[in-house]
């Protein structure tokens, strides 16, 4: 088996990329909730039906009318995603598919963290649009606290019902389970379900993004119709080893950037390339908390 030190570059190995990708679904929000495309080049073009054809009642011997329907052909744009990882120099006596089992939980963690910052809030994004970006564009937010969480969720819901959609799911902070967990109706009955495999709220699934990804002074809770969520995802997880970097965004003990040469590390950079892409700004909007004006 090929050991890291003989190859320092390539592709993850196809059983540990795989296993990655899984790890990167299960834990972003929005992977689990949006429609989800394979792209086989930087950009793809998808057909979006504006407005459908009509139907017409006609008389006896009467000319049938025809209408037509409208499209749009929004643009996805796939962006290099990457993380990198300090390792010792030990790894490289390893051979990549032991290397890459042994990291491919923290890769994907690092991965669906910034995935959800970016495509939620915008955070550190390279894509022009974000959920919360979309729906204060289309005036789709409701403060939490004016009711009660249950009728204010409710309130937010109908901003994009009033548009002709469905609420389809929801995606939240972990604080707010305890709010949740609360919630009963007027027989009693839990309004919130907390199930092994799904959650749901209000009968549609809800999902809880983890590790830092959710800002707290843009949401409390998104709701949306995912149906206009749109990630492309390009095949093939990449991988570089450094060995001479400094990284500036890695600080060790000393306070300092981490200096590979320095302190006898090598890093692991794992990529990938990802497009987003919220079709509609109505089929999103947002439980915004109170300090928020």
């Amino acid at each position: 088996m090929t050991l890291l030190k003989d190859q320092l570059q390539g592709f993850v190995p196809v059983e540990q990329a795989k296993e990655i990708m899984k790890g990167i679904a299960r834990g972003s929000s929005i992977l689990r909730l949006s429609k989800v495309e394979e792209m086989t080049s930087e950009t793809k073009k998808f057909p979006v039906m504006t407005e459908g054809p009509g139907a017409y009642w006609v008389g006896e011997s009467e000319r049938i009318k025809t209408s037509e329907a409208k499209w749009i052909f929004p643009e996805i744009k796939a962006k290099k995603i990457a993380v990198i990882i300090p390792v010792t120099k030990e790894k490289l006596n390893d051979t990549t598919i032991a290397v890459f089992e042994e990291l491919k939980s923290a890769i994907a963690e690092a991965f669906y963290t910034a995935i959800d910052a970016a495509c939620l809030f915008g955070t550190d994004s390279p894509f022009e649009k974000n959920i919360v970006k979309s729906a204060t564009d289309a005036e789709n937010t409701i403060v939490d606290g004016t009711v009660s969480l249950d009728i204010d969720v409710s309130d937010v819901m109908a901003l994009i019902e009033d548009s002709g959609l469905d609420v389809n799911g929801f995606t939240a902070h972990y604080g707010i389970k305890n709010r949740l967990r609360k919630l009963r109706d007027g027989n009693g009955n839990q309004l919130f379900v907390n199930g092994v495999d799904e959650k749901e709220f209000y009968n549609n699934p809800i999902e809880f993004s983890r590790n830092g990804a959710w800002d707290k002074t843009k949401a409390e809770l998104i709701a949306a119709d995912w149906s206009k969520s749109i990630v492309g995802i390009r095949e093939g997880l990449e991988y570089e080893i450094l060995k001479e970097a400094t990284l500036q965004g890695t600080l060790g003990t000393d306070g300092k950037p981490l200096s590979l040469a320095e302190q006898d590390l090598i890093a692991i950079k794992a990529s990938m390339r990802l497009g987003f892409l919220p079709i509609k700004d109505d089929a999103f909007a947002i439980l915004k908390p109170k300090s928020v004006d």
